[in-house]
């Protein structure tokens, strides 16, 4: 699939209802919905952590592979034009927020005031997470950084775990968390 082909499948509607967006769901209501599920919240948060990795990237990279997507090797690399904004983001707005947001917990705990100011900024901090898959899910939108899966790709975790630096073996149980969570079992299974 060439450029042209992958931004007629990007503008292609899916399913039978949805003839306005290319997506079945915004990146917004996926994390959202992909965050509550079992394991994933514990797999995103060892994955920032312990491993340096954007929460809101590793959402994106499994919003793609929902889609038959994936990003470009080369997104793997932080210093890659397309994550500049969304770095800029992430260190000017997101990561102050979270920095005061766990400062206040132990406060929180035992003063109602502080309590209530620390729920502001998680509600701030959650606003900034919104903008951050915005700005991401715009960056899917224009085909840059992103490219379809084939049937030689490896798996997602596969593909994720070069976006760290020296993979530990829980920074790989994670990954396989996400990648297992994206399609968990039905009922029958």
């Amino acid at each position: 699939m060439n450029s042209t082909e992958l931004r007629r499948h990007l503008r292609a509607p899916i399913g039978n209802n949805d003839t306005t967006s290319p997506w079945r769901l915004t990146l917004w209501d996926f994390a959202l919905t992909f965050y509550a599920r079992p394991g994933v919240e514990a797999a995103c948060l060892r994955l920032q952590d312990g491993a340096g990795l954007d929460v809101n990237a590793l959402l994106w990279a499994c919003w793609l592979e929902r889609h038959d997507l994936t990003p470009t090797a080369d997104m793997a690399a932080a210093d890659h034009p397309l994550w500049a904004d969304v770095r800029t983001w992430q260190r000017e707005i997101t990561t102050p927020l979270r920095h005061q947001r766990r400062a206040l917990k132990a406060r929180a705990n035992v003063n109602p005031d502080i309590a209530e100011l620390r729920a502001t900024i998680k509600h701030a901090e959650l606003l900034a997470e919104r903008e951050t898959l915005a700005q991401l899910q715009a960056i899917a939108s224009s085909g840059q950084g992103i490219r379809p899966l084939t049937d030689q790709d490896p798996g997602l975790a596969r593909r994720l775990c070069a976006w760290l630096a020296t993979p530990t073996f829980s920074d790989l149980r994670a990954l396989s968390t996400l990648q297992a969570r994206l399609d968990p079992p039905g009922p029958s299974d």
